[in-house]
């Protein structure tokens, strides 16, 4: 009997713990600083225990490793070179769906040296979108062509059904982690130019991007994601001419959040000068305005603050959000990314039975001596009403699937790895496939 320690247990650990449990053989510990939430995913099966962690409880956690052949993390991204470092400590496996970090990298050698595997990015973005590029681009350059263009769109978002509120987005994964990604920067490479966004200004970088979903076209609104300069290397294009990879939303969500990026709602620092209980008046502190301004005095204060009209689209979401209401502040919030993170999660999740989309899709440029071709490769997901939503099977599918090739040994690879390489990208989305998860793919030939 295997035994798995999944470390987690938030909005894409559900359909991973079920489909380990479903794999004979395996034994699934699921450990949460909320045991409830936990033993929820394990039910009553009879090779699944839930357990309480404080992740912050290194000596606890350490303990719960080494008793594990593979640990995989669910945990918030800061907390995986601490996961890893025991791993390699013990010799123990790790799957993670994170992008791979400086202090993660840094294990390679001694990961390698305790014959275990790393194993990073495997989830949908990063994670899918890497393993359907690399099965395009290698079956490109067999046949002798080469990549001269490569551009990436990834979103995950309400089903067109769902999409009920001005913000065009529910949180199918952390709100917050979803906020402090408008805090970005961005560098990629665009028909030969270098491009770098500084952080926080990636909403001002957008385009549309039409995807047809269920047989009628949809405008998403398209904006960089991240650096996409290291995959060149990592996907083996390093002659293209573009790489980019980007994030999808519904129209108007990169306007609104940019000023709200302006109006310091993304900070991570307590506010201690939080004036009054209600969100008028935190509204108010940070758009400069009289703590007892009327409600048409801080509007016109807020639009002046943000540089936009007092009936523009921004105000007009930002007072269906609450923030110019009499509601109270969410307790025990006090940095402004915590308390607008509170007010979204109310107003901004699924409604019971609402379906989710999760939207990918490549675009490739290759070159074959004289002939040009442009080739397509196209996810679309929904989330199962009552069930597993999209974002969660998109996610913890491949990481599942991954660490049953682990410890079934038909992925042997040793160090840090990502899931680029044919051994590993091959039976993960044959794998997927099974599960309803597929691309579909369109080329054509461009002319000279």
């Amino acid at each position: 009997m295997k035994n798995v320690l999944i470390l987690g247990s938030g909005m894409v650990a559900g359909a991973h713990v079920r489909y380990l449990l479903g794999q004979a053989g395996f034994h699934v510990a699921v450990a949460s600083r909320t045991l409830s939430k936990a033993q929820e995913i394990v039910g009553r099966h009879p090779r699944g225990v839930a357990v309480q962690l404080d992740s912050n409880d290194e000596s606890a956690m350490e303990n719960l490793i080494a008793q594990a052949d593979l640990a995989v993390s669910l945990l918030p991204y800061a907390y995986h070179p601490t996961v890893a470092k025991y791993c390699v400590k013990h010799r123990v496996h790790m799957v993670t769906t994170s992008y791979v970090t400086d202090s993660m990298a840094r294990l390679d050698g001694a990961a390698r040296a305790a014959g275990i595997i790393l194993l990073n990015e495997i989830g949908v973005d990063p994670g899918i979108d890497h393993m359907t590029a690399m099965r395009v681009i290698h079956s490109v350059q067999r046949g002798g062509g080469v990549i001269t263009g490569f551009t990436s769109w990834c979103g995950g978002l309400p089903a067109p059904e769902a999409n009920t509120n001005p913000f065009g987005y529910k949180f199918s994964w952390s709100p917050r982690g979803v906020l402090l990604a408008g805090k970005n920067s961005a560098h990629y490479l665009m028909d030969g130019e270098e491009v770098s966004v500084r952080a926080g200004e990636i909403f001002d970088r957008t385009w549309t991007v039409p995807v047809e979903v269920e047989g009628r076209v949809i405008d998403f609104e398209g904006y960089p994601n991240r650096d996409s300069m290291p995959y060149m290397h990592a996907y083996g294009i390093e002659g293209t001419r573009t790489m980019f990879r980007g994030t999808l939303r519904y129209p108007g969500w990169c306007g609104t959040l940019r000023k709200i990026a302006d109006l310091g709602l993304l900070s991570e620092e307590p506010r201690p000068d939080i004036a009054g209980p209600i969100f008028r008046r935190f509204t108010a502190l940070l758009a400069g305005a009289p703590a007892m301004a009327s409600a048409g005095e801080l509007r016109a204060a807020l639009a002046a603050r943000l540089h936009v009209t007092p009936e523009s689209k921004v105000i007009e979401d930002l007072a269906w959000l609450g923030l110019l209401s009499d509601d109270p502040l969410p307790p025990s919030a006090f940095a402004p990314i915590d308390i607008l993170t509170a007010r979204m999660l109310e107003k901004m999740s699924y409604a019971e039975g609402e379906r989710d989309l999760l939207v990918l899709q490549h675009r490739f440029q290759a070159q074959y001596g004289g002939r040009a071709q442009r080739i397509t490769s196209t996810m679309v997901d929904f989330g199962i009403p009552h069930g597993d939503t999209s974002m969660s099977r998109t996610v913890g599918l491949p990481a599942a699937i991954g660490v049953r090739l682990i410890l079934e040994g038909r992925i042997r690879l040793t160090g840090v790895q990502t899931p680029v390489l044919p051994e590993i990208y091959e039976p993960v989305l044959a794998e997927l496939e099974t599960l309803g998860i597929r691309f579909v793919e369109t080329s054509e030939v461009v002319a000279r």
